[in-house]
């Protein structure tokens, strides 16, 4: 039913409704980004739309939203997990693992984790936490932005009234290789404890 009201906005209200909606998706609201993204370029091969505003459009929410988690992360994330940490089993420790990881390799994820499923809502709080540079969050963060809705746009306006059968499949793909990226970072990050531990 989300779905459909979402759709039915952005019939209504067009590029104005598609940055909101997404900028409240990338923020971590239950909001259908994909299926938005697609839909708006349907509609924008049919005509209904103009494709520079709406891609502006999609790339200024997707930057707004992102931005957000991440001062979020900045102001709350760190005060958060040295209050809560313990309840979680996560320690000091191991959130130092984190933090140098994200310094060092997880920037990339703010850039591929657009088109991971579950995993654009809370990469960039986890940036904000970890303390990383605005300037390189900026630039992992907003170009990932710009390959993801132009990614999505395009496939909405290639394939026509298609696009929700093939955003299915896009989606049962991404999936698995989110399972696999999670797996292997998780993996990553507790040997990484355990030689810390071990030392």
């Amino acid at each position: 039913m989300l779905t459909n009201l979402a759709l039915e906005w952005i019939s209504r209200y067009g590029a104005p409704a598609l940055c909101g909606l997404l900028m409240l998706g990338i923020v971590g609201l239950p909001v259908p980004d994909e299926t938005l993204l697609c839909f708006a370029g349907f509609l924008v091969g049919r005509g209904v739309l103009e494709f520079l505003p709406t891609l502006l459009s999609a790339f200024t929410g997707s930057s707004i939203g992102i931005t957000l988690s991440f001062l979020l992360g900045h102001l709350f994330g760190t005060a958060l997990l040295g209050k809560y940490g313990h309840v979680f089993h996560v320690s000091d420790k191991e959130i130092l693992i984190v933090n140098n990881w994200f310094n060092r390799w997880g920037k990339w994820s703010l850039t591929a984790g657009y088109f991971l499923p579950g995993i654009r809502h809370l990469v960039a709080f986890i940036a904000g936490a970890s303390r990383l540079q605005p300037t390189i969050f900026a630039m992992f963060a907003y170009s990932g932005a710009a390959l993801w809705t132009a990614s999505f746009l395009s496939l909405g306006y290639y394939v026509g009234e298609d696009w929700a059968v093939i955003l299915s499949a896009v989606h049962r793909h991404l999936l698995v290789v989110t399972v696999a990226s999670t797996t292997v970072l998780a993996g990553y990050l507790a040997i990484n404890v355990l030689k810390k531990i071990i030392r």
